[in-house]
């Protein structure tokens, strides 16, 4: 199999990238020069990940179909996950697919491509701490989902314990450990709202952040609010604290043992180790080195996303961000429209920084817009920034979906939401 394009990963950047240059040439040429890969058959926004595990999002409602959007948008989608590259013949090799008994269904595959994107994305990194390996990820909707299903559990065992209590604790203080335990305030509220008084329970959470403060990349007065928001809520903000090694039952640290039914890793970010054996330059992260084009060391290979490592500026990469990869899919995609017309962009790719948002409940946010364009950062909090976070989502599935359908899925959660409720509890 031979495509002009080929693009591995389905995530905001890749999704957006095939979506693109699906549409622009066409329901004739598209689905021939455009294949998107990904281990998945269905997409969810990254960013959401901890609303699926909290239950306040339910991913078979929310979840898109990849051969779906590839016939909306004019690319074709094969389902597999990337097991070998040979960048200088121009040839991806994919695993083969099988069934939960181990039988075959899909025999390994070969594809050669003329461009390749690379765009799988990153995972955590555990810093090579003990027992770290058994704490709850979230990387993939499967991790999602396999945390919500213990979630299930823990409320129920708590409901009925005799103490009462419930702890979770979260290992990170960036944009996903401080979003997740908010997500699960609120979803416990929304349980306490559905128990008899006699199975009422407290559930305590506490993040823990190696750092001297929570959401270190973003500016000092977005932290110091946001930590304010979790105290009042009852979270317990533990900074200066570094994780020591991780225990079924409880965080071992610097400030001491912290006790918890749930643990969840969401700090630091690290690609696969299978990476390095691509044939491409990488870096101690294991993204991929690329240069002010998102070129890679390969010729006709590019990356983009978190898996990609993109000067920035003094010396800075630019950051793992949703709004990065979508400004890279829209630069690639005028790269790649280009050498399909024997041309060339010959402007290097340039991150803006608009800004960056934090969601602290159903009402609730807090945020810095206009970052790093020249100016002061304007601050907003509240339901304000709760509705510019809501629209961040909406907009990726504008890209992918467009105006309409965009609208009548948000409506479609909406009615959905005020019949089952906002909280699945199954």
């Amino acid at each position: 199999m031979h495509y002009d394009i080929v693009i591995v990963g389905g995530g905001a950047g890749g999704l957006e990238l095939a979506a693109q240059l699906g549409r622009k040439l066409g329901r004739r040429e598209g689905k021939e020069r455009v294949l998107l890969i990904d281990r998945s058959g269905f997409h969810i926004w990254k960013p959401s990940l901890h609303e699926v595990a909290a239950g306040t999002l339910d991913v078979h409602q929310e979840g898109l179909s990849y051969p779906i959007l590839g016939r909306a948008n004019h690319f074709s989608f094969h389902l597999g996950e990337l097991s070998g590259l040979d960048p200088v013949a121009k040839r991806l090799t994919l695993k083969a697919i099988t069934s939960k008994d181990g039988a075959v269904l899909v025999p390994e595959r070969s594809i050669t491509f003329t461009w390749g994107v690379i765009a799988i994305g990153s995972g955590s990194n555990l810093f090579g701490t003990p027992g770290a390996q058994t704490a709850h990820l979230l990387e993939r909707t499967e991790d999602a989902e396999a945390f919500h299903t213990r979630l299930l559990a823990a409320f129920m065992k708590a409901s009925f314990a005799p103490e009462r209590t419930m702890g979770v604790a979260i290992v990170g203080g960036g944009a996903t450990g401080v979003e997740l335990s908010a997500e699960l305030l609120e979803a416990h509220r929304e349980l306490l709202e559905s128990l008899g008084v006699e199975q009422r329970f407290r559930l305590d959470i506490t993040i823990v952040e190696a750092a001297p403060r929570i959401l270190g990349g973003l500016p000092e007065k977005t932290s110091a609010q946001a930590t304010v928001a979790l105290e009042r809520k009852g979270v317990r903000v533990r900074t200066g604290a570094k994780v020591i090694a991780v225990h079924p039952d409880r965080l071992e640290t610097s400030v001491g043992d912290i006790p918890a039914d749930l643990i969840v890793w969401a700090a630091g970010v690290k690609a696969a180790d299978s990476n390095v054996e691509l044939g491409l330059e990488t870096n101690r992260l294991n993204q991929f080195v690329v240069n002010d084009r998102l070129e890679t060391s390969a010729p006709g290979v590019w990356a983009l996303g978190d898996c990609a490592a993109c000067p920035w500026k003094d010396g800075k990469l630019v950051p793992a961000r949703a709004q990065a990869a979508h400004q890279q899919a829209s630069y690639l995609a005028k790269v790649l429209l280009a050498r399909l017309r024997q041309a060339r962009v010959e402007e290097p790719y340039v991150y803006k920084d608009f800004g960056s948002l934090v969601s602290l409940g159903e009402n609730k946010g807090v945020g810095a817009l206009m970052g790093g364009l020249g100016g002061p950062n304007f601050f907003i909090e509240g339901l304000v920034a709760k509705w510019f976070y809501v629209s961040l989502h909406l907009a990726h599935h504008k890209a992918i979906l467009g105006v309409g359908k965009t609208i009548t899925l948000a409506l479609a959660r909406l009615l959905q939401q005020r019949v089952a409720g906002r909280l699945k509890l199954h």
